[in-house]
């Protein structure tokens, strides 16, 4: 499986996407394309590359990580996943868009599929497991793909940090709690690809990150 990186909008969120060579089924994860460019990024890379979107994942609900949703939904017919914990969420993106003072109005979300701790999607063959870190936000879900090695973290865990939890529904304790026992325990090597920032290792987080 191969992974590719966009880093769109003002809060410089990383979206992914998942996809295989074989089949050209493809998964975007946190679409956060807020203008024509960065539209046009994703379209084209999924055209250049044959790809069928097959799922649109988030990985929480917060505003900066769901710009794209509407337009992924609107043109290549998919369904919202994510967990549902976090729906209150996304019925409040122009409330969270006045709390950044962002002068936006931008249309409530529905969660068409949830997503909770053991589902498994696939690309192709290869099966990306859910793990529910909640802290963050109280849905906020981690996706792993064992077989690559590697973890989309959302906005759960940083190279050297972790996510904020002063926003509606954190909680930091909930948060160290869940990364110490459903990510620290992942094999060391496995990448991290957060939602915002650089890459790093769970070795790394262990052995560096001094919120954990």
């Amino acid at each position: 499986m191969k992974l590719s990186r966009f880093t769109f909008n003002m809060f410089g969120v990383n979206t992914y996407i998942l996809w295989d060579e074989e089949s050209h089924e493809a998964i975007i994860v946190d679409p956060g394309m807020t203008n024509d460019k960065e539209r046009q990024q994703i379209d084209e890379f999924l055209s250049n590359n044959n790809l069928t979107l097959t799922h649109l994942v988030n990985t929480h609900m917060h505003i900066d990580h769901s710009f794209g949703v509407a337009y992924i939904t609107s043109k290549y017919g998919l369904k919202l996943e994510c967990n549902d914990l976090d729906q209150f969420l996304a019925q409040r993106l122009t409330q969270q868009a006045e709390m950044f003072g962002l002068p936006i109005s931008i249309d409530d979300l529905k969660i068409g599929v949830s997503l909770s701790e053991d589902d498994t999607l696939y690309v192709g063959k290869e099966p990306i497991k859910i793990i529910h870190v909640p802290g963050h936000s109280p849905g906020s879900i981690v996706l792993y793909a064992p077989q690559s090695s590697f973890i989309i973290a959302g906005d759960v865990l940083f190279k050297n940090s972790i996510g904020r939890t002063d926003l509606p529904g954190g909680s930091f304790q909930q948060l160290v709690s869940a990364i110490q026992q459903k990510l620290l325990t992942l094999d060391e090597h496995t990448w991290v690809y957060p939602g915002h920032g650089p890459e790093t290792t769970i070795r790394s987080e262990k052995r560096n990150n001094p919120y954990i």
